[in-house]
């Protein structure tokens, strides 16, 4: 019986079998053998060989299908941000965001638990960058009064020890806030689409997620998610041209409901998804948690 070698070539693995190189096999010298009987044996033993070496060849491995990488669909925690006015007029808030965003600074504004509209903007990765940003538009007569906003600061931070239920509890009483506030953010204008992403953005950027801007960016981030398995702080997106384009997105806030701006002026309100026109507009969802 030949003996084989996992991962030996032929010449190695016929060698291991018969303790010779080449066509010499060692045959028990108590039996005298004929030329003919010789090379009968010698031809079984190399097939026996053979055999087994082509058995025991290790296969290649099949390579794997390319696996998503979570971290481009993860959505990135947002650094330290400014935080600046205290405004009773909704208008006013939306106006100095409007100035941030036009200085290159990703920009929006919300209704704090005082009753008053503040604003926050840009992403820093120290605190100093913060402060000299700050202090650099505080000088251009920008901004007056300042707050520096730390990361430990924002709902995502306590996530790990609190679970995602607890971040999207945060999310949709964020989302809730906002209710009747009439919606005053860029994007909703007949020419850019009927977008009023800004909401979105804002509630998850208030929490610490750095959401993009655009529907059609946020939808292409996260994971995607089956109608009949949708969770709170979800995002669920629009088509007002059927399948066209994702142009719209709302907040999904549980049973069916979920809390989104109608267009630019409009104020902000809950809705359904059985609602006919969301129901055929109705494109799909993404989980960024």
């Amino acid at each position: 019986m030949s003996r084989t070698f996992d991962g030996d070539n032929y010449e190695t693995c016929l060698k291991k079998s018969t303790g010779h190189d080449g066509n010499e096999v060692f045959l028990n010298s108590f039996f005298p053998f004929s030329d003919f009987m010789y090379r009968l044996v010698t031809v079984i033993i190399l097939a026996s060989v053979v055999s087994g070496c082509a058995r025991h060849q290790p296969i290649p491995a099949t390579p794997l299908p390319p696996v998503m990488q979570k971290t481009e669909k993860q959505l990135k925690h947002l650094g330290f941000t400014i935080q600046a006015g205290a405004f009773s007029v909704v208008e006013n808030a939306a106006r100095l965001t409007d100035i941030l965003t036009d200085n290159k600074l990703d920009a929006t504004y919300f209704k704090a638990e005082d009753g008053y509209f503040k604003v926050r903007f840009g992403d820093f990765s120290t605190k100093e960058e913060a402060r000299k940003e700050a202090l650099r538009l505080k000088a251009l007569g920008i901004i007056d009064v300042y707050y520096i906003v730390s990361p430990n600061e924002y709902s995502v931070a306590r996530q790990p020890k609190l679970g995602n239920t607890f971040l999207r509890e945060e999310i949709v009483k964020t989302t809730m806030s906002f209710i009747d506030v009439p919606y005053l953010w860029g994007g909703c204008s007949p020419d850019e689409g009927f977008d009023c992403s800004g909401l979105s953005m804002t509630v998850y950027r208030l929490n610490g997620l750095n959401l993009p801007r655009t529907s059609s960016q946020q939808f292409e981030k996260g994971y995607p998610v089956e109608r009949e398995n949708l969770s709170k702080g979800d995002l669920v997106f629009f088509s007002s041209n059927r399948w066209a384009k994702v142009d719209h997105v709302g907040i999904y806030t549980g049973r069916g409901k979920f809390i989104h701006a109608p267009a630019k002026g409009k104020k902000i309100r809950f809705d359904s998804l059985s609602n006919s026109y969301f129901n055929q507009r109705y494109v799909g969802a993404r989980s960024y948690m």
